[in-house]
């Protein structure tokens, strides 16, 4: 199957960030009103933490059906359908009249926000190739970069407006509106001539051939881990802002910030090198800019025990800048391992991913977020655990990586490469 030849809208690149932009609005905005929603219901901090790690266990689990059933029904029916019923569970947060209640809303704004970033991606892939397919994912990901810089700012705001009820009203109407714009202006790039049946059993199938491709594993797990680094500090925000760092729920953006101009520059200089650079250079740049991230913390925490502004959190910059470096090559890359079943390969990813942040933020953030050496530590671990994996994934496929173009668009090899025995 080939890119399709319809032109792309302009619109694309705008649909695919407000869709990717709900997972972060989803948790950022919600770390400010922490306070407000455990003295409405008599919760503790362990038990607020289930707000994410309850939405991200849901995602995950429902990620593995995303791409597939996008791959039997078509691209769009699956992301209009997940934005509306997100938008009916953020009403029912807002309503919520117990924590039990609140946490199952949460549950099912996780089970239908997952589908948009997850068939996004292979709506990427299906309208482009090659060059194009990462920058248009770089565009994407630079406005993406934008959300978890404004929403815990713009959840602090709603606190003073409507409480915590804000937050889930003002998710509510954007994931609406956003629904709207996406039967307008959304194409289907996944016509019924290329579609596969949806089966349990199929898809079982399909997963256990994913796994049966040696270059599959170590991508999965280089684009899992890719996030989850940094993911450690953004899911401890609440303890390093308020406990760490002394500061009042207007204190957050010291954290975000840093974190949102490394993204947002990080994804502009992957699309910047996606017709200069090859695929081993782009990626190996964004793991030496991690590492050097996770130096820089080791360090800081080690010379300064208790974290100090701007200098604690400048190396989230770099952090952020190797996540986007690095990213949108690999999942690129993941997906044309299997170009008939890109919307099932990239629920695989999605569903590695979040459950490796479900545990982040569930298990690991409460255990080491009292102290910054824990944290770098914790963070330093993740990123050389993927760093292996790249390094793996690189002698196994030397002659993939030769291309000039960041990501190749040559589906061809991919299958060949698939058909020879490991």
């Amino acid at each position: 199957m080939t890119p399709s030849s319809r032109p792309v809208r302009r619109s694309l690149p705008w649909l695919l960030a407000g869709l990717s932009m709900i997972g972060p609005f989803s948790i950022d905005a919600v770390f400010p009103a922490f306070p407000l929603i455990g003295g409405d219901f008599g919760v503790g901090s362990a038990e607020l933490q289930q707000l994410i790690s309850v939405y991200l266990l849901t995602y995950a689990a429902m990620s593995l059906f995303h791409g597939a059933i996008s791959d039997a029904i078509g691209r769009k029916p699956v992301i209009v359908a997940g934005i509306l019923v997100y938008a009916l569970a953020s009403a029912g947060a807002a309503l919520a009249p117990s924590y039990s209640m609140l946490l199952a809303c949460r549950a099912l704004q996780g089970a239908c926000a997952g589908a948009g970033l997850v068939v996004g991606r292979a709506i990427v892939r299906d309208s482009l190739e090659g060059a194009a397919a990462q920058q248009l994912m770089s565009r994407v990901m630079m406005i993406f970069g934008i959300a978890p810089a404004i929403a815990p700012m713009v959840g602090a705001q709603l606190l003073s407006l409507d409480g915590w009820h804000g937050i889930f009203w003002v998710l509510m109407g954007f994931t609406l509106l956003l629904g709207l714009a996406l039967i307008q202006f959304l194409d289907e790039t996944h016509p019924p001539a290329h579609r596969s049946a949806f089966a349990p059993g199929a898809l079982l199938a399909g997963y256990l051939g994913f796994g049966r491709d040696r270059p599959f594993w170590p991508l999965l797990i280089s684009c899992s881990v890719n996030f989850a680094g940094l993911f450690l500090y953004i899911s401890s925000a609440p303890r390093i802002v308020r406990e760490l760092l002394h500061l009042s729920k207007q204190g957050f953006p010291w954290l975000f910030l840093p974190v949102v101009i490394g993204l947002i520059s990080g994804a502009w200089l992957s699309g910047r090198l996606a017709t200069r650079r090859s695929v081993a250079f782009t990626v190996n740049l964004g793991y030496a800019s991690m590492l050097s991230a996770c130096a820089l913390h080791l360090l800081l925490a080690i010379v300064l025990p208790q974290p100090v502004l701007p200098w604690s959190m400048l190396p989230l910059v770099l952090h952020g800048v190797g996540v986007q470096l690095a990213f949108p090559t690999l999942t690129l890359l993941l997906l044309d391992r299997f170009p008939h079943h890109r919307g099932g390969a990239s629920s695989v990813q999605a569903f590695s991913s979040l459950m490796l942040c479900s545990v982040v933020a569930g298990v690991l953030s409460p255990l080491l977020s009292d102290r910054m050496l824990f944290l770098a530590l914790g963070a330093s671990t993740l990123t050389v655990i993927g760093w292996l994996a790249w390094r793996w994934y690189q002698r196994m496929t030397p002659r993939l990586l030769q291309s000039e173009r960041a990501v190749p668009g040559v589906e061809e090899d991919f299958e060949t490469e698939l058909a020879e025995p490991r």
